[in-house]
Order: structure tokens, then sequence, then C-alpha cells
């Protein structure tokens, strides 16, 4: 009889045993089944959020450099002077520097907008250029007038923009002169009151 009653038990739980090893592996089949959908499903969200990151926000960034790359930024301008003023400076570089290069053209520039800021020199371009020592002018242009004739090249335009922006090569320059054009009593001048700094092209420059 106990061992009937023990068969039985042995019986009931092996049933139980197995229903919940099938019950488990019927889950488990349940789980594997269910994870390709929610891998699918997480695959969608992730494709509609590049989507979204393509026609979306990385779209509006990506046009946004767009906007920064092809707008033309202006250089900040250091000296803010009239009409007036830019077109007597880039006449006397036109005049005295016509057959130099940019740099020489920039450097007539650089030496005109030093003796601005000079306190030995007048305080305006149309000062500093048409001023007069004794009755003489400071650049033969001016005596000889052919600041007025000149026609205004690209090359001047850029170079005069430059210095404009405050890009200055002259070292500190407040002279320059055409030694082969000057007389020799001028040169004596330069020579003897000055310090020689660099040559460019056909000048020299002094301060």
């Amino acid at each position: 009889m106990y061992k009937k009653a023990i068969g039985s038990l042995i019986m009931i739980y092996l049933v139980f045993f197995l229903s919940a090893i099938c019950v488990k592996c019927t889950d488990k089949t349940k789980a594997n089944a269910a994870k390709p959908v929610l891998m699918m499903k997480m695959d969608e969200a992730a494709l509609a959020d590049a989507e979204k990151s393509v026609m979306g926000i990385s779209n509006t960034a990506v046009s946004e450099q767009r906007i920064v790359g092809y707008h033309t930024i202006e250089k900040e301008v250091l000296y803010d002077l009239p009409e007036e003023e830019v077109d007597v400076l880039l006449r006397i570089v036109e005049a005295e520097a016509g057959c130099e290069d940019e740099d020489g053209k920039l450097l007539v520039a650089n030496v005109v907008l030093n003796r601005v800021a000079n306190d030995a020199f007048p305080d305006t371009i149309t000062e500093v250029v048409f001023q007069r020592e004794r009755g003489v002018t400071q650049f033969s242009p001016v005596s000889n007038g052919t600041i007025w004739s000149v026609q205004i090249s690209e090359e001047t335009l850029e170079a005069v923009q430059r210095a404009l922006e405050g890009e200055d090569i002259s070292q500190g320059a407040l002279y320059f002169v055409a030694r082969k054009y000057a007389d020799s009593e001028h040169m004596k001048w330069f020579d003897r009151h000055l310090t020689f700094l660099f040559e460019h092209g056909g000048h020299e420059f002094f301060g």
C-alpha cells in the first residue's frame, strides 16, 4: 500500500515536473519568437530616427553649415574712413606705386597711415598727402598733379583694402623714396637724418 502511494506521488511529481518544463520551454520559445519582432521594431525606430536625422535635425545642421560655408564673411575694417579719405589714399598709392607689386602698393598705404597715427604728422589722410613743409609737398604726385589723373587698378584696390584691414608690413616706416629718381641733395637728407629699414621694388623705406 505504501509502495502504491509512493509510486502515485512519484508519478504526480513527474507530471508536474514535465508540465513545468513544457511551460518553461513554451515561454522561452515565445520569447525567442518575439525577439526578432522587437528587434525589427527597434530597427524600424532606429531607421525612422535616422531618416528624421537626415531629413530633420541633422539636415538642418548641415544646411546651416552650408550657409556659413558659402556665406561671404567680410573682414573687419580697422580704419573706418570717409569715402573722400579712401579716394585720396587710393590715388596716392596708385600714383606712387602703380608699377610696384601689390605689396609695394600696400607699403605706400602703410606709410600714409603710419603718418596719420604719428603725432609729428597731420591727423587725416588728406592732410598727410597734401602736407607742405616750407612750401614743398611731401609726395611728388601732388606737386606734379598726377594724383588726379591716375586710373585706380584692381591691385591698388586690394592693397588699400589690406591696409585698411590692419595689415602692416612697413616696420613702422614713415618715409619712402625711389633713389634713382631722387636728386642727390634729397637723398643726402634721407641718408643723414633717417634710419634705413628695407628696400622693396623701386622704393627704399625709412623710419
